[in-house]
């Protein structure tokens, strides 16, 4: 039927359905009139907009720069009566299946978020996982009713006997990367691994746990399984004979819930009660970066992208967590939106998507893509987004940063929440600036600090530059971007390597009072500062980086100017001068051009 309808019906059924999802609350809870009020919050290209705006002329209207509500998810499914407790993408990336404690089984089609067939019936009790089989053609479930089933993936047929076993609960299943077998774990604390075609149990139960199997999976080459535990325990397991490879993985603190092997099978990562996620080598059981901290509850799902860059988690503080998988710091912003603990997450196969299962009986697909996470750059933040530590570079409200406290002339345009680090700052933050090619942010703050974001991950790049014995109040990044300039109420201009976070040389010291603007010369060669003091200075970097000395290179007291202008405009000018392209020596001789006569 889609293919009979024209592209606009297709575009506007879209736009209601992202009509509907936005204002939800509103249209369950009131009634119909009230969904006039969600309108003012669509975007002006909406069709929705474009359709209703008209009919009702009447309906307040606000308009605030800047304004951006958070990305919510790119499709909700609805339909479980009970907790999705385990949800996973087909092979091809068009399906979704989910388990619930409504005990039944549903597969969702990935594109629409629409039922394909009918609830998957037969089991029980809570279904607690499921899975497709490599090829897409078979849904395997697990229950708390001790039983596996086998589902045609298109009919919903069941494939065979309930696969009968374990003496308790079986809280997680997983197919062999052939198809060929299904490997089980079960509060009966064994894991148990069966034939995929006939249903058989194959060689003895795995035996070694001393608490509920609550995780699962086959590594990439079929030859091992990772197990996660009750007992607070990882475990790697030789699937020909049922015998660990290793000594158990120990430093969670709590339950393990969910674990994976990366897709070159070198890595296990695994998610705790412990709110932290851990990455292990699979060859030789160590631990590889330290824990992955940044959730505020239960850490109930974790797995690896198709390409073993990145990781995703879903907890019980109802959010989905993007990391990467290198350096283990966050990328993008939480995913919110779910009303309740998040239980299950993870990748389409083509990394672009992910999928999560929530208590609150919905499923939801969101953008991996991080640019997708980022509206279009129209504006920039306001100082009300840089007042609590945290550099919220319009998150919720962007405005123009062009004040004494930034360089002049340097427009903000971002969209990110780059604090998700715990190494975000402890105070405002007072000034910001882009490096040369994009890629990272500067931010000074209250707390004395300078620190180096990733613009696009989102998370701390280095330490935080520590020196400056009073607020940071502007920042400076050379050309070349190798070269990080700070200037401080503490009278003072800090160097750092850009690459390192090291210091470069002694501080600059020369202005008698606060340090309230920066900027490099074109070549990078000279560095103008501007103070309270009422004084402009320039410095020679070839002096400071390689002679030593850390001397003006020449001063210029304004006090003054003709037209009776304030310093602080006549130090953004002569700043936007040299950013026009001045020559500074030609700036500097020339009285007109810049000092006043006095």
């Amino acid at each position: 039927m889609r293919d009979r309808l024209s592209p606009e019906i297709v575009a506007f059924l879209r736009d209601a359905k992202d009509f509907v999802m936005l204002g939800h609350d509103a249209i369950e809870l009131s009634a119909p009139h009230i969904y006039l009020s969600v309108l003012p919050s669509l975007s002006p290209s909406s069709t929705i907009a474009k359709t209703f705006w008209p009919k009702f002329r009447n309906v307040p209207t606000y308009d605030v720069t800047g304004i951006h509500r958070s990305r919510g998810p790119l499709l909700q499914m609805s339909g479980h009566a009970g907790k999705v407790i385990s949800v996973a993408f087909s092979p091809d990336g068009n399906r979704v299946v989910s388990g619930s404690l409504d005990k039944a089984v549903r597969i969702w089609d990935a594109r629409t978020g629409d039922l394909l067939i009918d609830p998957l019936e037969g089991h029980r009790n809570t279904v607690s996982s499921v899975a497709f089989s490599p090829d897409g053609a078979v849904v395997v479930s697990g229950s708390l009713d001790e039983t596996i089933r086998l589902w045609n993936a298109k009919t919903g047929e069941l494939m065979m006997d309930p696969l009968d076993g374990h003496s308790d609960g079986v809280l997680c299943v997983a197919f062999s990367p052939d198809g060929a077998q299904i490997i089980s774990g079960s509060m009966d604390h064994t894991l148990r691994l069966w034939d995929a075609k006939t249903g058989n149990p194959l060689l003895h139960a795995f035996e070694g746990h001393t608490g509920n199997v609550n995780t699962v999976m086959f590594s990439p080459d079929g030859r091992r399984v990772v197990s996660g535990s009750d007992d607070k325990t990882i475990r790697l397991w030789n699937v020909l004979t049922g015998e660990e490879v290793m000594d158990p993985l120990s430093g969670h603190t709590s339950i393990v819930q969910s674990v994976a092997f990366s897709p070159d099978g070198t890595r296990v990562v695994s998610g705790s009660n412990d709110r932290t996620i851990r990455l292990w080598d699979a060859r030789t059981g160590a631990p590889i970066i330290d824990p992955l901290v940044g959730h505020t509850d239960l850490v109930l799902s974790v797995a690896f992208s198709p390409d073993g860059t990145r990781i995703a988690s879903g907890s019980a503080d109802k959010t989905v967590r993007l990391w990467d998988a290198a350096t283990g710091r966050p990328v993008m912003q939480p995913f919110e939106g779910h009303g309740d603990y998040v239980l299950s997450a993870g990748f389409s196969p083509d990394g672009r998507t992910v999928v999560s299962g929530s208590a609150d009986k919905t499923i939801r697909l969101w953008s991996a893509n991080a640019m997708d996470a980022m509206p279009s750059p129209d504006a920039a933040p306001s100082d009300t987004d840089l007042h609590d530590g945290t550099l919220s570079l319009g998150s919720q409200l962007k405005a123009l940063v062009d004040n004494e406290n930034s360089t002049p002339g340097t427009s903000v345009k971002s969209s990110k929440t780059l604090s998700e680090s715990p190494q975000g700052h402890g105070g405002r933050v007072l000034c910001v600036a882009f490096t040369p090619d994009g890629t990272q942010v500067v931010s000074g703050s209250e707390d004395k600090t300078v620190l180096l974001w990733s613009a696009q991950m989102g998370a701390s790049v280095l330490d935080p530059l520590q020196g400056h014995r009073s607020p940071v109040t502007c920042i400076a990044v050379s050309p070349d971007g190798s070269c990080i300039a700070s200037g401080s109420a503490d009278e003072t201009i800090y160097l750092w390597d850009a690459r390192t976070g090291r210091q470069v040389g002694d501080p600059l010291s020369g202005h008698g009072r606060s340090v309230q603007s920066l900027v490099f010369s074109p070549d990078g060669m000279q560095i103008i500062s501007g103070s309270s003091s009422r004084n402009l200075t320039r410095w020679d970097t070839n002096r400071l980086w390689i002679r030593g000395r850390h001397t003006p290179a020449l001063e210029c007291n304004d006090g003054r100017t003709a037209d009776g202008a304030s310093q602080g405009t006549q130090q953004r000018d002569l700043l936007r001068r040299i950013l026009s392209g001045w020559s500074p020596d030609r700036l500097w001789l020339d009285p007109a051009l810049g000092c006043p006569d006095r």
